[in-house]
């Protein structure tokens, strides 16, 4: 998955930064102003080219990060909050319609007032469930209750489509039930995961005591959950073995599971969780729910409501009074992300109401936010990408021609859905009203799971969209071999009430979107998939092994990566390491094509090629805190920003060209090293 950071057509981004005036706009040159020319392009290209912007522009203390995608999630923010407040006054709103649910949702959230009065109560329903639990039957049923309200305890389960049947939805069971969302951090014996851990036991103990548990009984069960969800990670895989589909397709009858886990009856499972017909399951991992199924007699009937109780608060803290909040806060938000204060509570409602409500904010951002034009010039830019693909493909040197023919059979076959889907959710079922927060997101979530669970047993349905017009972001999906780009993804900050020229839309749209998402179709797990969207080795054994030599050469450069000495984890990354440097690649070669580059007239002092790579560069001009960084190299499964920019380039004769790279130079590597695959 990769950010689209672009600006289609002037009309529509003038509009976007007004603080700038139109004087400024037509001077300013964000590719100029960004720089920090203190520093050698030819040793660390990232900060050159965005440095400049980070001096001015520090990360705010109520933020783990800044930069273009901060700038833009900004008016993204202001103009979903101006759709939410217009709602919330408008009382007069016929019930059941989008505007009540908008308005409704984010009154209930703003009304602290309110929020404080009910402490737990809206939580009480729940816990009193998690109270009458007597045995390991009622705890296995109230496990699978929990998945069904969104807070997931145990384990993560989800309908999907199947890998290897693409039109089919399947029912799957993942790994999960850990709070602090990766198994490495229970074992990582690094100095500050040990404080991580310490810390989270602290956290926990607070949270008890909020939840009404005496001293020394909040201190005894937030040791029990820090076993207990060890234990649990002890039997989870690590990131990188997540991401390879075939050894996580497991498919198995329902028979097969219970065999697998003989202390769960999921014949009584599956009908709470809504799907009680289904016969056959894909189970990820099966050695952790091998591990789940003995724990759940290694410990006993009250520690398990213990975590289930832990599990639900955690699930739900947000929505609770200032308490749970700020404690809550203070654990994820400051020693996890090194955040030093929360964001204004308008701005933590305005994305909680979109991530609840965003199908419906989805329809009037689309409506007032969104020109017309928007989904006819991202096809174009990302069908001329296509196009140097393909011309790719065909003259790759280390792959036969008949699978150059399958390749490129796929690439033809790739879907580009762009700005916003053609029909909506339907999202009448689900109840809004001004009363509690919480109890508010309870029923989205409940509503969300019932959806998810409709779908089973239908034919798939490739027109769905799995991302809202305003979320600035973009993905590739192997089962549908699809392309998804959203709406609001058409901001560049810096152009505002002009057209970018060429060399920005090519390194921006081109390269780190278009070219980065096509590639996911072609790196080292997409590449698993064929143009149907099926797991299916389409590859000759010869082709097959000459390409896992390139994936590995990849591998091998992102792993010398440091942040604070914490090294990049370049097998879990490689994907997303592959479609970066593919992106830049193609998206160059598209760029190539423009008449700005044939006639190599420079702007503001700058080459159309100097011009584009600092575009690309721009794309991901994203300063992190040290925490944060650390977090998510733990986490996720993108490199650090500066090694998206410095990586890819480092392999690309091109920017040497464009910068004068040398050997002796820190960006520049010997082409023994240098790593090319598409």
């Amino acid at each position: 998955m990769n950010l689209l950071k672009a600006s289609i057509l002037a009309l529509f981004i003038c509009a976007a930064f007004s603080s700038c005036s139109k004087k400024e706009a037509a001077l300013s040159d964000p590719l100029l102003t960004n720089r920090d020319t203190t520093i050698n392009p030819v040793n660390d290209f990232f900060s050159y080219a965005n440095n400049g912007w980070f001096k001015k522009n520090p990360i705010k203390n109520s933020e783990s990060s800044n930069g273009i995608w901060k700038t833009i999630q900004d008016t993204i923010d202001s103009q979903i909050k101006r759709i939410c407040e217009n709602a919330a006054q408008d009382k007069s709103a016929a019930k059941g319609s989008n505007k009540q649910k908008i308005g409704d949702f984010y009154t209930a959230a703003m009304d602290t007032v309110a929020i404080e009065k009910a402490g737990l109560s809206p939580l009480q329903a729940e816990i009193n469930h998690i109270q009458a639990i007597t045995d390991v039957s009622s705890l296995t049923k109230s496990i699978a209750h929990f998945q069904t309200i969104g807070t997931a305890p145990g384990f993560l389960f989800y309908i999907g489509q199947d890998d290897k049947a693409s039109t089919k939805y399947a029912v799957f069971f993942y790994q999960g039930g850990l709070g602090l969302g990766d198994r490495e951090y229970y074992f990582d014996t690094e100095n500050r995961n040990v404080i991580i851990r310490k810390e989270y036991v602290k956290h926990i103990e607070k949270m008890m005591k909020l939840m009404g548990e005496k001293d020394a009984a909040a201190a005894k069960n937030a040791s029990i959950i820090m076993k207990l969800e060890t234990d649990l990670a002890k039997s989870s895989r690590k990131m990188e073995d997540l991401r390879d589909p075939v050894k996580n397709y497991n498919k198995m009858t329902v028979g097969q599971f219970n065999k697998l886990t003989p202390n769960i009856d999921w014949n009584a499972v599956l009908p709470i969780l809504g799907i009680p017909k289904a016969d056959t399951l894909i189970v990820g991992q099966p050695e952790f729910f091998t591990g789940l199924n003995l724990l759940l007699k290694k410990y006993s009937i009250e520690d398990w409501k213990t975590y289930l109780k832990w599990n639900l608060v955690n699930s739900y803290a947000n929505t609770l009074n200032k308490d749970f909040e700020k404690q809550n806060f203070n654990f994820f938000g400051t020693i996890m992300n090194g955040t030093k204060e929360q964001k204004p509570r308008w701005e933590r409602i305005v994305h909680a109401t979109d991530e609840s409500l965003g199908e419906l904010i989805g329809q009037v951002y689309v409506t007032e936010y969104l020109p017309k034009g928007t989904k006819e010039k991202l096809l174009e830019i990302g069908n001329n990408v296509r196009d140097v693909y393909a011309s790719h493909i065909k003259k790759l040197d280390w792959m036969s021609e008949v699978t150059k023919q399958k390749a490129l059979q796929k690439l033809s076959k790739i879907v580009m859905k762009v700005g916003y889907p053609d029909k909506w959710k339907d999202m009448s079922s689900l109840s809004i009203d001004r009363k509690s927060y919480c109890s508010n997101v309870i029923r989205v979530s409940k509503w969300q799971h019932n959806y998810m669970v409709s779908k089973f047993g239908k034919k798939v349905d490739r027109t769905e969209w799995q991302i809202q017009p305003q979320t600035y972001n973009a993905y590739y999906n192997c089962s549908n071999n699809e392309i998804v780009v959203p709406a609001c993804n058409i901001i560049v900050p810096g152009f505002e009430g002009r057209m970018p020229d060429d060399a920005v839309l090519y390194g921006i749209i081109g390269g780190s979107t278009f070219g980065h998402e096509i590639t996911h179709g072609f790196d080292d797990q997409g590449s698993k998939y064929d143009e149907n969207g099926n797991l299916n080795n389409w590859w000759t054994s010869q082709d097959l092994k000459k390409f896992k030599e390139k994936t590995k050469a990849i591998v091998s450069q992102y792993n010398n990566y440091a942040v604070a000495g914490k090294h990049v984890n370049g097998e879990a990354t490689q994907g997303e390491n592959i479609a970066d440097l593919g992106g830049v690649i193609v998206g160059f070669e598209a760029f190539k094509k423009t008449e700005q580059y044939k006639k190599q007239k420079k702007i503001s002092g700058l080459t159309p090629e100097q011009r584009y790579f600092l575009s690309y560069a721009y794309s991901w001009m994203i300063n992190r805190r040290v925490e944060a960084k650390i977090r998510l190299m733990m986490t996720d499964v993108h490199s650090p920003e500066q090694f998206r920019i410095n990586g890819p380039l480092s392999n690309f004769p091109a920017f040497y060209k464009a910068f004068n790279v040398k050997e002796g130079d820190n960006m520049y590597r010997p082409d023994s090293l240098r790593v090319v695959i598409w």
